[in-house]
């Protein structure tokens, strides 16, 4: 009877065990997805599109063209991704961009403002509608969503005050030969832009104490508010460099196209969401960071450029980027829940 009742525990026991190791095969299945999927995901695409169309997909100047047209979502990712490491939304990114964008051009054919001022008083502008962002958020208190999302709405209505047609013209042509120029290597200055804004928020937010104070305030805002950090002054830090970071990529939007052009920015928004949360599940465990927002957007804008060279349906590029929008979200979910489930030994080993 002794005996019976010994092999029945152990046979317990053994199940259990059993269940215990696939429980943990499949924790680590699901981080490594969660980890490294984006950076497979963009591996296959480049291998499917360069299948799909070698002649044009597989070319210098096809992926310059990607680079180029990465480089004004990834500014306003990467000051999207500062909001987003202290705990908040700023859905304004979109409006703010546009707005930009017309106001500079305004500025420079209606007042007859020189180029460099013009572009500085849209980045004042810009970095003002941040703080104002972050004043409602810290010291009103209104949800950064709703906050945000009014902001934008009255800057999409502010263009239309601004600009008494749905496109300005009128710009010197010193202005376009700022995007279309390519004053190093050969290289469109969009992306060496991109690469200045990127380098400068990565040394801030990874080796400056402001940065670290940043990702405290967005790891846990109590622990935070105990150790003396002043939580609303990082938050209104990441908001103002937010709202600057579109007031540029508005600026060299309207290089770009040559005018100021009312919503023309509007749709960088969904993309640079996608692009944020989609990193955040590359090479981290949920979290955001701005290598990983460039991977983001990298995959974005080659999506966009490859179902462009094989003729895709028009619709492809809107179910696209919803798709990689949730995407980005389940994958940066998985990682989060999956992250401590891991000793940390364990990781270390890998």
């Amino acid at each position: 009877m002794t005996s019976n009742v010994v092999d029945t525990t152990s046979h317990i026991r053994a199940n259990e065990a059993r269940l215990a190791r696939r429980q943990r095969i499949v924790t680590r299945l699901l981080l490594f997805v969660a980890r490294y999927g984006t950076l497979i995901l963009l591996a296959g695409m480049i291998v499917f599109f360069g299948v799909k169309a070698p002649s044009f997909f597989l070319t210098v100047s096809n992926f310059e063209n990607v680079l180029n047209s990465a480089s004004l979502v990834a500014i306003v990712a990467a000051g999207l991704t500062l909001t987003l490491v202290v705990g908040e939304f700023d859905l304004s990114v979109g409006y703010s961009t546009s707005f930009s964008g017309v106001v500079v051009v305004c500025f420079m054919s209606y007042y007859n403002i020189p180029l460099v001022f013009s572009l500085i008083l849209v980045m004042i502008c810009g970095t003002g509608v941040g703080v104002v962002n972050g004043l409602l958020v810290t010291k009103v208190r209104i949800n950064a969503v709703i906050a945000t999302l009014g902001v934008g709405t009255i800057l999409g209505g502010l263009e239309y005050i601004f600009a008494p047609t749905p496109i300005v013209n009128g710009i010197p042509a010193s202005f376009t030969k700022i995007s279309l120029g390519r004053a190093f290597l050969t290289v469109p200055n969009p992306v060496w832009v991109m690469c200045f804004v990127l380098i400068i928020l990565w040394i801030v937010l990874n080796k400056t104490d402001l940065g670290l104070r940043m990702q405290a305030v967005g790891g846990n805002i109590e622990a935070a508010r105990l150790a003396g950090i002043r939580v609303d002054r990082v938050k209104l830090f990441a908001f103002a460099a937010a709202g600057a970071c579109a007031a540029l990529t508005g600026f060299l939007l309207s290089s770009l196209l040559g005018s100021g052009t009312i919503g023309a920015g509007d749709g960088y928004l969904l993309q640079a969401f996608a692009a944020v949360f989609l990193g955040s599940a590359t090479l981290r465990n949920g979290e955001f960071h701005i290598f990983g927002t460039l991977v983001g957007v990298l995959i974005i804008c080659l999506g966009f450029n490859g179902l462009s060279i094989i003729n895709a349906p028009t619709a492809a590029q809107p179910i696209f980027e919803g798709i990689s929008l949730v995407l980005a979200v389940g994958l940066s979910t998985v990682a989060q829940r999956y992250a401590n489930t891991i000793p940390v030994g364990s990781q270390s080993k890998k």
